[in-house]
């Protein structure tokens, strides 16, 4: 039970950190290249949650999947 909690923990941080990637999108129509975009969002940490989230989702699924194996 704790690995769902625990995945859904990682679904709310990609979750909230695929967000903060699209809302930055529109610093793009003010006149910022798709390389300045990507400057912008690599000093964010809030856009590192994505990463975050789906790493911890891939952990809890692979240990979800190791137990119900048995």
């Amino acid at each position: 039970m704790i690995y769902v909690l625990i995945f859904l923990v990682g679904f709310g941080l990609s979750i909230s950190g695929g967000i903060s990637i699209i809302l930055y999108l529109n610093f793009i129509p003010a006149g910022l290249t798709i390389i300045d975009y990507l400057a912008i969002i690599q000093t964010k940490i809030e856009c590192y949650f994505l990463l975050i989230g789906i790493i911890i989702m891939g952990i809890s699924v692979q240990k979800m999947s190791l137990f119900s194996v048995k």
